[in-house]
């Protein structure tokens, strides 16, 4: 599936438009997944498939085998950014107001830099102009600006281009695991570094409460506490995601 993806990818960037409609139908269950999610929010179902194949064209016009990345996989962000982006625009999901001038300050701090360095500044230098975490910065840009913003470089040094997308990339190319790495990502958005710190090493590099207390200089105890109160918020918010 995957190689006939790309083949079908290169006609359809060509032009061919009998290669995006086999694109949509080969995709389709990975678009009616994502779907899913958003369902009972006052949108037709099929007024939410249609916004998730706009967003999968999207992914098809940008995809770039150099990614070095499953097409399902670069392709999820993007149908997801396309229904979040209606429905935040029709009023039903809301940016909250620290967000919103976290990015504010940093597409402020990316125009001045820009003309200090006379090139695109990279995350990290307009987090450090504004005294912000890289994360925070990523975070607040991704939720006010268009879904094409998660294939930016965010890193390019040694030669070796480092995109926003590798922070949510999963190396296995299970639909339900790539949709459910993306939800459990935007599920972390609104907590501080360390309760993100805390889950991260904890779920996705399998350390033991034991060994993140050692590494942040904390208790066992308070690992504990913290990791359960972020669970059960997180619980609520990957509910309302769905």
């Amino acid at each position: 599936m995957q190689r006939d993806n790309h083949s079908l990818i290169k006609r359809a960037q060509n032009g061919d438009e009998e290669a995006k409609r086999l694109l949509i139908e080969n995709n389709s269950g990975l678009i009616w997944s994502i779907v899913r999610r958003y369902l009972g929010r006052g949108v037709d179902c099929e007024d939410l498939y249609q916004l998730g194949c706009i967003g999968l064209l999207k992914a098809v016009n940008k995809f770039d085998p150099s990614y070095n990345v499953q097409f399902s996989t670069y392709a999820v962000p993007m149908i997801m950014g396309e229904i979040k982006r209606f429905l935040r625009d029709d009023g039903i999901i809301k940016v909250s107001r620290a967000v919103k001038e976290t990015a504010q300050k940093a597409k402020s701090a990316q125009e001045i830099l820009k003309k200090e360095l006379l090139r695109e500044p990279t995350i990290g230098e307009i987090a450090d102009y504004i005294g912000y975490g890289e994360e925070d910065v990523v975070l607040a840009l991704e939720a006010t600006q268009n879904t094409e913003s998660i294939y930016k470089t965010i890193h390019d040094g040694d030669q070796n281009p480092v995109l926003l997308i590798d922070k949510v990339t999963v190396d296995t190319g299970h639909e339900e695991d790539i949709i459910n790495q993306v939800a459990l990502k935007e599920a972390l958005r609104d907590f501080d570094k360390q309760e993100r710190q805390i889950i991260i090493l904890r779920y996705f590099k399998q350390k033991t409460q034991s060994e993140i207390a050692k590494m942040l200089g904390i208790s066992q105890v308070q690992v504990s506490r913290i990791e359960k109160k972020v669970l059960n918020l997180m619980r609520e918010k990957l509910m309302d995601i769905r």
